[in-house]
Order: structure tokens, then C-alpha cells, then sequence
């Protein structure tokens, strides 16, 4: 295993850039045209809290990392310009296992369309840790007031992320006790995929652009979709309507529900990391919507703001939406 102790810090940023087509040490600003917005979104993970590397490939950790940055841009409709990454690394981790877990970034600056790119290393007593911030611009402009009845759509599949860590998690309870797991692993592996490697609309904002849809709000599903819908009726003033029977699963999600006394859609209201994009569209654009965007699924509408945000059940019962959140500090 390479040491870092012997690279320096200089020399293994420069081997991580050779051939990638980015400059180490490059200045990560950049100039934006008159009349467009800036927009920064930062996120910081921590192994043995947001990652176990027990069971989370570094490519795929590395991959993920900039999705969680990334997806607050395409939220707010913007092109991404530049990332920057500073990976704080134990003794425990060699230079192949950086260079895994950076390869996994570089696909994911590249697939996104990252301008520029940034990294730092830093030493690490606790573990893995890793800091990115995603900033790109948008087009100015206001959007269209949002309004009762405007729909409520989402780019794909929600709770399969939750389900797909507890899949990890009982295999890993599993693999500590020496028993085999991979025939679970491999019937729930799109539950698990929607956790290791989410996916994100990159072409939303130009698509948006072309059908000439423009969302009343736009906001990341990233916290379960009771966080976003609380979010989005405080942006909004407004409430919000969503049917459960609307809301897109990924198969084998009710399957696994079953098997782990887990409702699927409790897991997609609070299960979070779904990394899906939550637009409220103007009613108008139905059929565009329909026509241009067949990857969303309508789920709901906004509403009168004394609504409130409610789950509404096969049966017609209409649930008020709550998300738990941290609990405080006495409780940690």
C-alpha cells in the first residue's frame, strides 16, 4: 500500500490530476455572465455516520459525494461550474484507496459537467472525511408565482435509498457472523443501487428550457419527502396535497417492506437520500409536462395554504405531513 508519508501532499494531488483533463492546483473561480445567479451548495460526510466502508465501494462513496452536493444545483435549475474537495484521511488509508475514491469523483465532475476542479488533503484522526462544494449559475430571471393547484412532480423513485442501506445493514449483521449474504444482496440490488450510486436529471434545466416549463418552485428530496413538502409549503406559503398511491416505488420495495415490517411509504416520507428532484409545475404545462418529462411522476398539487401538507391515503383520509428531524442535544 503506497503511503502518503512517503508521496507528500504536493505529489499525490498531482498524480490524482494526471490524465484527467483537470489542472491541479487550478483556481477554482470563475466568471459569471450579467444577469445570471451564483449558486454554492456544500456537504460534508463522515465515516461511520453517513458511510460504512465496510460495505461502500470508494468509487461509489466518491461518486455519491458530489451527487450530494451536486443535486441542490439542479435543484435551484443551475449548470454546474466548479467543485472543490478536500478528503480528510487516516493512517489506515492508502494512496490506491484515495485514488479508487477519486475516481469515482472524476466521473461524477465529468458526467455533470464541472468546469473546474479543486482538491485538497488533509490528515484525519476519526476516519474518512469528505467536504465538496458544487457552486454553478443559473439563468436570472423571475419565476412564475406559485398557486393552488399548481402539480407537484418527481424525478424518480422514492424510500428505495432507505431501503436499500437496510439491505447493507442486515448484511453486514450477517457478514459479522460469518453467514453469506449475497442472495439477498443481489434480488434487492436496484434498492441497493438507489443508495450506493444515486442518479441525477443532469439535463433538467435545459430540458426545462426547451419545453418551456418554468416550475413555480424546485427543491431536493434529500431528507424524505415530508421534509420537502414542509419546505416547500414554507417557500410557498401554500399547502400541499400529496396521494400515496402516486408516489413511484422501485420494485422489490413492498417485497422488502414486508420482509423487514417496513412500510414503504413511511420509508419514502422520511426514509431520506433519494436525491430526487420535487418541481411544482403551473397546471398550464400539463400536457408538456406529460409530453417531455415521462421520467417524472405527478404525486400531488399545491393547495390552499390552511391544507396544510397532507398525505392523502388510498381511501380519501388526508394525513397531516410531520418530519421528525435531529433530536436535541440532550438526547444525543
Amino acid at each position: 500500500m503506497q503511503d502518503f508519508g512517503q508521496l507528500g501532499r504536493r505529489e499525490a494531488i498531482k498524480q490524482l490530476f494526471e490524465g484527467t483533463g483537470f489542472e491541479p492546483f487550478a483556481d477554482c473561480s470563475f466568471e459569471a455572465c450579467e444577469g445570471e445567479r451564483v449558486v454554492s451548495a456544500s456537504k460534508v460526510l463522515l465515516e461511520g455516520i453517513d458511510f460504512d466502508l465496510v460495505y461502500f465501494p470508494l468509487k461509489h462513496l466518491g461518486y455519491k459525494s458530489v451527487v450530494e452536493a451536486t443535486g441542490s444545483l439542479y435543484a435551484s435549475l443551475c449548470r454546474p461550474r466548479s467543485l472543490s474537495v478536500v478528503l480528510g484521511i487516516s493512517a489506515k488509508l492508502g494512496f490506491d484507496m484515495i485514488k479508487e475514491l477519486w475516481s469515482g469523483v472524476l466521473a461524477a465532475a465529468s458526467e455533470f459537467g464541472f468546469d473546474k476542479l479543486c482538491l485538497d488533503l488533509q490528515p484525519s484522526r476519526n476516519g474518512l472525511t469528505i467536504s465538496v462544494c458544487a457552486t454553478g449559475t443559473a439563468a436570472g430571471g423571475e419565476r412564475p408565482a406559485a398557486e393552488s393547484k399548481d402539480l407537484l412532480c418527481v424525478s424518480g423513485a422514492l424510500g428505495a435509498a432507505y431501503l436499500g442501506l437496510q439491505v447493507l445493514e442486515k448484511g453486514r449483521a450477517k457478514f459479522d457472523k460469518g453467514e453469506d449474504n449475497r442472495e439477498e444482496l443481489e434480488r434487492y440490488r436496484m434498492l441497493v443501487a438507489a443508495y450506493l450510486k444515486p442518479e441525477l436529471p443532469g439535463s433538467l434545466p435545459q430540458q426545462l428550457k426547451e419545453a418551456g416549463i418554468r416550475p413555480s418552485a424546485s427543491l431536493l428530496v434529500d431528507r424524505g419527502l415530508a421534509d420537502a413538502l414542509l419546505r416547500l409549503c414554507s417557500s410557498t406559503g401554500l399547502g400541499a396535497k400529496v396521494y400515496a398511491d402516486r408516489i413511484p416505488f422501485e420494485g422489490g420495495s413492498f417485497d422488502l417492506g414486508k420482509a423487514l415490517d417496513i412500510d414503504p411509504v413511511s420509508a419514502a416520507m422520511n426514509g431520506g437520500e433519494d436525491w430526487k428532484i420535487l418541481l411544482a409545475v403551473p397546471i398550464a404545462d400539463y400536457e408538456s409536462l406529460r409530453r417531455d418529462f415521462q421520467t417524472f411522476d405527478i404525486i400531488g398539487h399545491l393547495a390552499q395554504s390552511d391544507v396544510g401538507a397532507v398525505l392523502v391515503s388510498p381511501d380519501g383520509l388526508e394525513h397531516p405531513v410531520s418530519a421528525p428531524g435531529w433530536p436535541s442535544k440532550d438526547n444525543l
